[in-house]
């Protein structure tokens, strides 16, 4: 299926003789990279198995609800603006981004309500009520997370880590970063109280992390947040990819839906295209796959020989949890109830030992709860709210039969959602659907069903993650979660930009130069 009758119409045409990109996924690392590539002169293919872009960004419609099916938090939206303006247009002009206030509410299990906001004396205020002596830890790692972010995000993250050179050039500004820390440590550095400390280490939990093993390099998401807030894009996280998917096709490209790729094919030390589940077979002069990382090299290059991504190494990763999400819709609203809400249970680290080292379903969980109703009540039928609510579990390495467990699992999270937050909610909830582990394996093609590909530990980041410049091929690249600099919209993005920074400059294609240049770069 091609959408691009939905979109401004496609320059893409038979006589085309661009140099050819296939993307092989349509999420928003595929979609971005395929809009850049083709304001650069690529002529672009993206291929994708579901009917509808977006991977984990996808939209899910049904009685006259939208749920967005993953990411809902955006931060950075200057990354967004910078895109369109490279693709010659302007967010504004396509995508209503609008900031959230507060960006979470965070409910302790005994009830202990903190509204977390960019509002530094309202913050300080609420940590004073629950541990005076904070105050100056919460102005100290604030001062941390700042310096982590000048230098990890705003000089690292958009540049490949693909020599040992610059990782080893790098390393001492990292070290001294205290990267080999996890988040929760430094967090604990700064702060006494252990609510404190749970409040402020979560935020990898938002990208597949554990606090406790995450390194602290993720302690810069607490200053990204308090410079450029969190918003929420109106008509809900799908109507961004939607938009980023007309950049694409305003440029030429084209988007074919309900295509799976089953193999990159290959010539040598080159992909020279792709083979569909159809049988079809597209010639290529570059490959990018957005898909997981070990779905790229375990599956669609099963054949090919590797030298660092082999099946071995593969299996000794430590992939993120996976996730269980149910999206309801009721038929009442709960006013009262915020745009993003945490809901932590009566173990923190227990939890995570469950989740990330035991491999096991917990009896008790906590939860983050989404209602895009409390900014747009479009994505609902009139005195209605949509939400989904998202409990971290472990990835399918626990062995759970999510076939059985699954809908006395929501049923559970239904419960103490009643007792918290949505009283009587059995009674009103008119729509309902679930995603598993198993989902995220057969629908969204990931490793072990993790929710985000390898675990974002210090040595699965940075050089240690594959790289954006494949190594196995010279012209296969990746962008993605799966990738650096890792999950999170601002990964995704930047993942994004490295990719068409290095990719040769189609120019250099026409002129069949440059497979020469890459034979003499490893010369």
């Amino acid at each position: 299926m091609n959408i691009a009758e939905r979109f401004p119409k496609s320059r893409h045409s038979p006589a085309d003789n661009r140099p050819h990109a296939i993307i092989i996924g349509a999420g928003v690392g595929g979609l971005t990279t395929g809009a850049l590539l083709g304001a650069k002169g690529y002529r672009v293919t993206i291929l994708d198995p579901l009917d509808e872009p977006g991977g984990r960004a996808y939209a899910h419609r049904q009685d006259g609800f939208t749920f967005d099916a993953g990411p809902t938090i955006i931060t950075a939206p200057w990354l967004f603006e910078n895109l369109w303006r490279d693709c010659g247009g302007r967010l504004s002009d396509d995508v209503d981004l609008r900031p959230n206030t507060p960006f979470y509410r965070v409910r302790f299990d005994e009830g202990t309500v903190f509204d977390y906001s960019g509002d530094r004396a309202a913050m300080e205020a609420q940590i004073a009520r629950i541990e005076p002596r904070d105050v100056a830890g919460y102005r100290s790692f604030l001062d941390e997370s700042r310096r982590i972010y000048e230098v990890a995000f705003e000089q690292l993250a958009h540049k490949p880590f693909h020599s040992l050179l610059f990782t080893a050039k790098t390393l001492a500004r990292l070290v001294r970063l205290g990267g080999y820390r996890s988040v929760y440590s430094v967090v604990s550095k700064h702060f006494r109280s252990d609510k404190l400390r749970t409040l402020f280490s979560f935020h990898p939990l938002l990208i597949g992390g554990n606090p406790f093993s995450a390194t602290s390099f993720y302690c810069l998401i607490a200053h990204l947040e308090g410079k450029y807030g969190v918003h929420h894009a109106m008509g809900g996280t799908n109507a961004l990819v939607r938009g980023i998917a007309s950049l694409v096709t305003r440029n030429g490209g084209r988007i074919r839906l309900e295509e799976t790729v089953t193999e990159i094919v290959t010539e040598g030390r080159r992909a020279t295209g792709v083979r569909l589940a159809s049988g079809e077979r597209i010639a290529a002069d570059i490959v990018i796959s957005n898909a997981d990382p070990a779905t790229t090299y375990g599956k669609l290059l099963k054949a090919h020989p590797r030298r660092r991504w082999t099946d071995a190494k593969l299996a000794r990763g430590d992939y993120s949890m996976s996730l269980f999400v149910w999206y309801f819709g009721t038929s009442r609203r709960y006013d009262d109830v915020q745009h993003h809400t945490m809901l932590f249970g009566p173990r923190y680290r227990g939890l995570l030992d469950d989740i990330f080292r035991n491999h096991r379903l917990a009896e008790d969980f906590s939860l983050y709860l989404h209602r895009p109703t409390a900014s747009d009540p479009s994505l609902a039928p009139p005195g209605c709210d949509a939400f989904y609510v998202l409990s971290p579990v472990p990835n399918l390495d626990s062995k759970t039969d999510w076939t059985e467990t699954a809908e006395s699992y929501r049923r559970k999270i239904e419960q103490r959602l009643e007792e918290t937050v949505l009283p009587d909610l059995s009674r009103h909830v008119v729509t309902s659907r679930i995603a598993t582990p198993i989902d995220f394996r057969d629908r969204l093609l990931s490793w072990q069903g993790a929710a985000f590909a390898l675990e974002p530990k210090l040595f699965q980041s940075a050089w240690f993650r594959p790289h954006n410049k494949s190594e196995e091929l010279d012209n296969l690249f990746l962008c993605g979660a799966g990738t650096h600099p890792g999950a999170g919209l601002p990964g995704v993005v930047s993942s994004a930009r490295i990719v068409a920074d290095l990719v040769p400059d189609p120019v250099t294609l026409l002129a069949g130069t440059w497979q020469q240049d890459a034979r003499d770069s490893r010369s």
